[in-house]
Formats: structure tokens, sequence, C-alpha cells
């Protein structure tokens, strides 16, 4: 390799003094960083009318005076202005606080003598394929592929050229985590070494499902994806399937530009799919609130200003969102444009407030065939059944009974089904969460009631057309089950708001949920086992016979709970009992302020008119019918068959309702809303009204009715007329690949941002992609078969000081995991991963108090309850992203919270990162694994197992004074827990996975720490 003894020049400048300056590399960013501001695009800001972004402002005299004079000095009054030693004409103003090096004025000093040339900025130029000059050093490789020539020719420049080739360990293992965010299995090493065949081995991990989730993972920061609001009270809600489809999409090579189309207006394809309404989730991944005080129209406002700003970063690699209050400072977008691409999502039929729901419309259920199969099964069933029942209680025989001795009446409250037409809401504000036919059983029927959460959670229960009075010596009873790895710290009911306890009371002072008088009546049931808890309300909170219930609300604090057959019982006259009595149910009935809607409108106003003021049999005759079908204790055994197969059919319908998942997606309001500029972004201070439209300083948009559609701006952004979107894509996936992009700025392709290292080569790419018909697989897989990726990365001081980014390539790209791969990388060595795709996000361990202090009292997400067995070795795309605290092993590792868009990724280095590696639970434990992985499969001798533990984790073997010093640590550590046989049970015992026992505790031990050490080595944290 050739290595020069000068230092090289920096590529954002010319390499020698005979090359002309380009503009658009060596002066506009000089421009655009110190004059733009004042004297750019932005004519609200412009001062003394001067303008510097454009030749023609440039060049024009304003009385007498040239601003600037292409190749005079003494005639350019900027120049004069930029060398002056009174700070009164000074530019750029000391008051900016911006000051040109000396280096930026002799750049621009050459230029203005070069003939100060402009030329419009390189992004808004259509790209080309450019011929291209192949070096003398090159001349003779014809295998050489075209994105290496372009490499080389500009790394000829500065007498460099690439490195050799790395070995195959590091090669393989490198692809790997390019391609799949996991590191090769030995199996895998093995092979390769063995046949060398890279080509095939590149697209065997390309074909792999742990493609889509590595390509994923970077669109997901794109799309601001999380499973929370994000806003208020940062409540779940259900966006999974948007993120599962991303995945599919990658793996399916679905071609970028129908990629982009199906998320900015799948709905408005003819006869859109299912995965084309998903994909429409892109414009729902917004934060959103439903914070009591706000104002729709402002958020309505918000949630479009942060659409168009997404749609702008993410495709045309823009900071559009600095146009919301006036014209961008540097970029030719003006307010009005801004609000004119605004106006495509300022339409939107999601509700300004969110609800605090996680099913905030429009959303899309995603039954699969078997679930809609079960689905039409039990709403024909349930239709069946009712006709069957109604058809009984037609010939049922029913008197009112006379006066009689009091018997025992039992009244659910809640078995598999609430009880009929009773309100419920919830802690969650969500659907009532049923778990059907768990693993552990039901105690009654095939259904229990789950309520879970870090403090309190409640099922509030309002009977409505069955009302609950309390006869003589009433006893309430349900059935509990504590989950015995998430065991409340009580449970608890209330009636009419007095609140019966079973466990610590004491649990509720100082809380939002304290309240006098709660009776504690017993210990807290055993966790793991059914029980039944049982009071009498009339000792225990002084109801009186007679009393009605007005709200049954079953609690937990701290926990999850199951709940089950929940009801009333008490000795009542059945001449006076609303289940008995239909005359007693019609009077109780009468005084309703509002009726549920399970009451048929014909019924409604006969319920409501007190029983004597109704005269009309028929109406008489229909009310009763429906009363003895639904809501009286069955008359006799037919008509108690038939109530018992309906709601049979009830609770199957809703179970087979629940267990369809859905998801947000975007649409219109069949009338679009006028939409006006914000004049200073204020949703309030309206300006001009604008229609939908595109930026004028691109080609133009082409409509397909009267109206802009979001369809028309979707085929805007991937026509080929238009110079960014190819451009900023390929940047995005290059950067994936390589560590940093050909444009360093990738969210920012404008007059701020930083220039292409390789211009021609970024055209190259992005005509080479748009002609490949948008091929995601056939990019990545050309940038992978480069000699540029296959290089090896030596550590050279000099190499460093010249290139410290590596933007040159004259090494192999060398870059830090990132946060779910250095997790992942950990789980999969170990043997711990569970490779399951797709679902709602899962909850892995975490360190307590993250969620608590950021949460809202009333959120559904304030406290976390940490997920157990298989869930806990998911990979890390699937965890549970909380917007106002993201999973902790993520931030630590640099991962945005994703409440806004994210093109790149920091890579950044602390002690708290190496703290993490040691100490965590996952790490630690994972660690352990991997131990016992070392002893089974390792071979018997220890330096079998330290070669079989390095090449598991790092691919290649271990050298030998890594081995010596690993032979040493190992012996360290059996000497430390030999002598100390409690902190080995303990250190094997980390974590929530079973130990297998098979070693010596001491010697597993041993093993765990040395595999903690390889699991923190930088070259295990590191894709080399």
């Amino acid at each position: 390799m050739i290595r020069p003894a000068v230092l090289f020049a920096a590529f954002a400048t010319a390499t020698a003094a005979e090359e002309p300056l380009s503009f658009n590399r060596d002066i506009r960013p000089i421009l655009s960083e110190n004059c733009f501001a004042c004297h750019g695009f932005d004519s609200k800001k412009r001062e003394a009318e001067l303008r510097l972004d454009t030749p023609e402002g440039a060049y024009t005299a304003k009385d007498g005076a040239f601003p600037i004079k292409p190749g005079d000095l003494a005639k350019s009054e900027v120049w004069q202005r930029i060398i002056t030693t009174d700070e009164d004409d000074l530019m750029p103003p000391p008051k900016s606080h911006k000051k040109l090096t000396q280096k930026q004025k002799d750049t621009l000093k050459l230029w203005i003598e070069q003939g100060a040339p402009y030329q419009k900025h390189w992004a808004f130029e259509l790209p080309r394929m450019g011929a291209l000059q192949v070096p003398s050093a090159v001349e003779n490789r014809p295998s050489l592929s075209e994105i290496d020539a372009f490499l080389l020719d500009r790394l000829a420049k500065d007498k460099l050229t690439f490195a050799d080739e790395a070995d195959k360990e590091t090669l393989i293992r490198r692809v790997s985590f390019t391609l799949t965010g996991l590191p090769p299995t030995l199996a895998e090493v093995d092979a390769f070494l063995k046949d060398g065949n890279y080509e095939a081995m590149v697209d065997r991990y390309m074909k792999s499902p742990r493609f889509g989730e590595e390509m994923a993972r970077h669109w997901l920061d794109v799309a601001r994806y999380a499973d929370t609001h994000g806003l208020h009270l940062d409540n779940e809600r259900n966006m999974w399937a948007y993120r599962d489809w991303v995945v599919r999409a990658f793996n399916e090579n679905l071609p970028f530009d129908q990629f982009t189309v199906w998320q900015i207006a799948g709905d408005q394809l003819p006869n859109a799919t299912r995965d084309q309404l998903i994909a429409t989730g892109f414009s729902r991944c917004n934060v959103t609130t439903s914070e009591g005080g706000a104002i729709d129209e402002e958020y309505r406002h918000l949630y479009a200003v942060d659409r168009a700003a997404t749609l702008t970063t993410a495709w045309l690699g823009l900071t559009g969102g600095c146009a919301q209050c006036h014209d961008h400072k540097y970029d030719p977008l003006t307010m009005s444009e801004f609000y004119s691409l605004y106006a495509f999502f300022y339409s939107s039929a999601d509700p300004p407030m969110d609800k605090n729901i996680n099913t905030t419309e429009p959303y899309l259920r995603l039954p699969t065939p078997e679930q809609q199969k079960a689905v039409d099964a039990a709403i024909a069933a349930e239709s069946v059944t009712l006709k069957a029942l109604d058809a009984a209680a037609q010939k049922a025989v029913f008197a009112e009974k006379a006066t009689s001795e009091a018997q025992t009446i039992t009244q659910v409250i809640f078995d598999d089904v609430f009880a009929y037409a009773a309100e419920t809401r919830n802690t969650t504000r969500n659907a009532s969460a049923w778990l059907n036919e768990p693993a552990f059983s039901a105690k009654a029927g095939k259904r229990v009631l789950q309520l879970s959460n870090g403090q309190f959670s409640e099922e509030n229960i309002t009977p409505t057309l069955t009302p609950v009075v309390l006869g003589d010596s009433p006893r309430f009873s349900l059935w509990v089950r504590l989950d015995p790895l998430n065991t409340p710290r009580t449970v608890s009911v209330e009636l009419n708001n007095k609140r019966v306890v079973w466990g610590d009371g004491s649990v509720f002072t100082g809380t939002a949920y304290a309240q006098e008088g709660d009776v504690v009546v017993g210990p807290l049931p055993k966790r793991g086992e059914w029980t039944q808890l049982s009071f009498d309300p009339a000792a225990v909170l002084g109801f009186k016979p007679g009393t009605r219930i007005n709200v049954v609300s079953v609690q937990q604090f701290g926990g999850t709970a199951v709940f089950d057959r929940c009801e009333v019982s008490g000795q009542s006259r059945p001449d006076k009992h609303a289940l008995t009595s239909f005359a007693t149910w019609w009077k109780l009935m009468s005084g309703a302020k509002k009726n549920p809607p399970e009451l048929p409108a014909a019924l409604a106003k006969t319920l409501a008119t007190a029983p004597e003021k109704v005269t009309d049999a028929k109406q008489r005759e229909a009310l009763l019918r429906f009363y003895l079908a639904r809501i009286a204790q069955p008359v006799n055994d037919d008509l108690a068959k038939h109530r018992t197969a309906w709601q049979n059919a009830l609770a199957a319908r809703s179970a087979a309702d629940l267990a369809i998942p859905g998801t947000f997606i975007f649409r219109d309001e069949e009338k679009p809303r006028d939409t006006f500029i914000a004049m200073r972004g204020a949703y309030n201070k309206l300006g001009d009204k604008v229609e939908p439209t595109t930026p004028a300083a691109f080609h133009p948009l082409k409509k397909s009715g009267a109206r802009a559609t979001r369809l028309d701006l979707a085929q805007w952004l991937v026509a080929p007329e238009n110079p960014m979107t190819a451009r900023v894509t390929v940047n995005r996936f290059w950067q994936q690949v390589f560590g940093i992009g050909l444009v360093k700025t990738s969210h920012d392709f404008g007059s701020q941002g930083e220039p292409p290292s390789h211009p021609e080569l970024l055209d190259h790419l992005a005509v080479t992609f748009q002609k490949s018909g948008w091929n995601v697989k056939q990019l990545m897989k050309q940038f992978l078969m480069t000699k540029a990726f296959k290089q090896a990365s030596p550590v050279e001081s000099n190499l460093l000081s010249l290139d410290p980014d590596n933007r040159l390539l004259a090494r192999g790209p060398r870059i830090r995991l990132d946060a779910e791969q250095i997790r992942d990388n950990a789980l999969f060595v170990s043997g711990l991963i569970n490779l399951e795709m797709g679902g709602r996000g899962v909850r892995p361990y975490q360190p307590p108090n993250i969620w608590e202090p950021v949460g809202y009292g009333d959120s559904n997400t304030r406290y976390y309850l940490q997920d157990h067995g298989p869930s806990l070795y998911r990979r890390s795309l699937y965890s549970f992203l909380k917007r106002t605290a993201p999973p902790p092993f993520m931030s630590n590792f640099d991962a945005p919270n994703r409440e806004q868009s994210c093109t790149r990724r920091e890579r950044s280095n602390t002690p708290m990162q190496a703290l993490q590696l040691m100490n965590d639970v996952q790490h630690f434990e994972a660690a352990r694994a991997l131990a016992e992985r070392v002893i089974a499969e390792g071979g018997s001798e220890d330096e079998k197992r330290l070669h079989w533990l390095f090449r598991t984790v790092l691919s290649r073997k271990p050298d030998a004074k890594e081995f010596t010093m690993l032979t040493a640590a190992l012996a360290k550590q059996r000497e430390l827990y030999q002598n100390d046989s409690k902190a080995a049970e303990k250190a094997i015992s980390v974590g929530e996975s079973t130990p297998k026992k098979i070693s010596a505790p001491t010697e597993a031990a041993a093993w765990t720490l040395i595999s903690n050490l390889v699991l923190n080595l930088d070259e295990t944290v590191s894709r080399n």
C-alpha cells in the first residue's frame, strides 16, 4: 500500500493549487455558515438587499459597487469587507459571533481570483452518470467494481490505495453484522473458511429473515416508530404491525419506490391491500396527546407540521421544519411551500386528541384467516343462540310471584363475560384484558379477567340493565390468582367507593388512591393458586339490605392478578328482587337517565316510563319478553339452557374479537380542510390560503385531479425527475454499511449540510439504484462486494490523522456496534436468544425506577412490569419503546427516543457503557449461559475451551498473548471461587434462566467471569 509522506488536504477543499475550486464543494459551505442567514434565500431577513446565494445577487452592482467582481478583488466589496479592520464594516459582523478562519479567507480569495463561478446547489441537480477517469493504478484490474474505481480515483489524488483484504474470519463477522445484526455461528465460519465463497456467503445472509430485522431497525429511526403516544400520559399504542411490515418489506425486497409510495399514500392506491394500508402507519408514528386543556386545532397543526417535516427529512434530505415559521434561510423552501407540503397531511382523519387509548382511529383490524373464520363463526353462533333464546322467552310462562318467603338469589357480576349491558372502564382506558383458556386454567368457564400494573389498576363495572341490590345476609365473592413472578402487594374490591383489602393496606398511603375507611379483611392470597375471596358487605362495609350497588371495582396494587366468577348473593323475596320480579326491575330501571346501547330502541321509551303509565299491552309484553330472555333468572330449564348457550356465544365472540390485533393507519377526511400559512408557526394566526403542492425549486408535481393528493406527492418523490430521493436513500444505505455517509449530514443535503466526499460516486449510485428498479438487496450486495468493504482496517497513526473518519476508505470500515446489536450479540452467542419474529413489544430486564419518575400518575406505562420467560430474550428490535423513557440499554448506546425522525445515530464512548456491559443483568446472565456452552461444547481441556469461546464470540482464535492472559485470568477466577463457594452460587444465579448445572458452581462461575471478559472486549462490541 502506498502511504503519503506529506499531509493530505481535507477532501472538502481542493487538493492541489492548480485544481479549480468548486463552488459547491469549497465555497458554498463557507458562505452558508457565515453569510446566508443575512444574505440568503429568506427575503424577509435579508440585510441590505444583498443576496449571495445566487450569481445574480452577487454580481449585480449596487450604488456603483459590486458585491463580487469576478477576477477583481479590489472591486469586490464583499472581499474588502472581509479583510477590513473596521469593526463597523467587518463581515461577518462581530455581533453575529461568526469569524472566518484564515484558511476560509484564502479559499474565498482564490475563488474570486478564479472568476467566482457559481453552481446550482449540487443536491438540486439531477444525478448523472459521469464518465469515470480510471486512474493508472487500476487500469489493469478489470474485475474492479465501479464503486471501487470511484473510490480509488479519489484515493489516488492523495497517493493512497486500498489496504489488503481482511482475513476470512473478519469478513464473515463483518458481513453477518451488517446484514443481520448478529454474529456468524461457528458452523458458518467453518463453512466459509472451507469453501471461501464470499458471494455465496453474502447471498446466504441476505436471504435470512434476520436481514429484514436489521434493515428495519435503521428505517424505524427515520420513521420515529415507538410503542407509546409520546406526550402527556405517553400511553401504549398499537403500532407494532407497522414495524413488522417494515421487516417483511425488506425481507421480500419490496422496491424502494413502492416502499415509499405505500407509506405516504398506500390508502389511496386502487384496491389498497392490507399491507399497503398498514404501511401508511408511517404517518401515524408521530407523537400525539390527549391532555386535558390541550387545544384541538393546535395539535392538528403540530401533527401536520411533524408529518411534512419528517417527509422532507426522510426522502428529500432537507430540514423542511425550518420553514415552519419563516422562509428557509439557506435552502429554496419558502414558508408558503412548506405549508403546501403540510396541506397534504392537514386533512388527516385521526383526531387531535388521541383519547389515550391504543386503538385511536383510523385503526385497521388485522385478523388472520383463521381468526376471521373464528369471528364469523362466533357472530353466527351469537345470532343463532339469541334467536333461540328470544323464541324460548316468547314461550315461557311468567307470573309475578305473590308475597313469599325469602330465598337465596345469586347475581353474577362477571364470569366469562360481564353482566349483560354492564358499562366497564379500567385503568388502561383500553378494552378489558381477558385471557382466553390460560395455561393455568380458569376457575370457572374459559376466560379470566387480568389486571396488571406496577402500582394500581382496577376494572370498574357499572351494572345497567341488571341492577345489583343487596338482600339480607349478603355475600360478595370472587376468585383470584396472583402472578407468581409479578405478585401484587394487595388485591381489593370497592362497592360504591367503599374498599375491602386483602394484603398490606398501607400501600395506598401517600398515593392518589388513598381513601378513608378502607377495611383490611385478610392476608394476601397465596401466589400462583386460585383463592376465593369473600366478605359480607353488610357486616364489613355497613350496607343495609336494599342497597343498590352502582359500581363494582376489582383492583390490584403492584403486579399482575387474574380474577374469575365475581358474584353477589343474599336472601331476598322473589316478589321484590329485580332478577325475579318484572315489576320490580321495571320500576328500578324507569328512572335511569340514559339507556345502554344493548337496549333495543323500540323498548327504550317503554322502559323509561313508569310501569303504571304504560297501558299498551303489546309494549308491556315486548318489554317482558326482553326481560325474560336477557335479564331475569331463567324461569324454566329450556330458557336456562338457551341463556347459557347465548352467554357462551357472547364470550366466544369477545374472545375471537380480542385475539385480533390491529394498527394505526392514515386516512384523510372526506372533505379536505382549508389550509393556511401559520404566521410565525402559530396555529391561530393564519395567513394566505395554500393548496397542496411541492416546492418550485424541484420538478413540477403531476396532479391526478383538480386537487393534488398524497398519492401524487408520493409518486413525485420517486419520479425520475426528482434529484433528491435516490441520492438521500443510497447515502443512508452507504452510511449503514460503511459507518458514515458519502454525505456525512445524512439528514441535510441542503446548503448547511456537508458536501459529498465522492459526488460522482453518489450520483452514480443514485442513478443505478433507480435503473435497478429501486432494488435494495442489489444495492446492499453491491456495497458488500466491493474491495473497499472487504479491506482490513489497520490502525496506522498517519492515516488516522489524515482521515480520522475513514471517509476516503483507505482502510476497512470499523465501527462500534449499535445498541441493539450489542445486546443481541450477547444473547446470540450465549444461546439464550429467542428468534421469534413480530408481535407486541416485549419488556426485558431494566433497572428499577426508569419509567416511574417521568410517568404521569394515570398513565398505563407509568410502571414498568418486566416480562418473564422467553420474552426476556427476544431481539432488541422487539423491545417495547416508551418515548419518554426508552429502554436504557438502548439509550446508553446512543439510540434515539424516536420523538422525531433520526437519520443518523451518534456513537459515544462512556464509562456508563462499560458498566452496563460488565454488570447489567442481561449481559452477566448471557456470560453465564455462554460459560455453560463453553463447558458443554468447547471440549474437556482449557485450551480447547478458550479457543472455542474466542471463536464463538469473535470468529477467530486468540493469539499467543491473548491466550496467555486468558489462561492466567481463568486460574485466578478458579482460585477466588474455590475459596468462596457462596459467591460462585450467586454469580451463576443472575437472571431468570435456570443454570444447567453441568459442572460444579465454582467452575461455572470461573468460566462465567472469563466469558464476561471476552464479551467486554472492544473487538466484541465493534464491527471490524
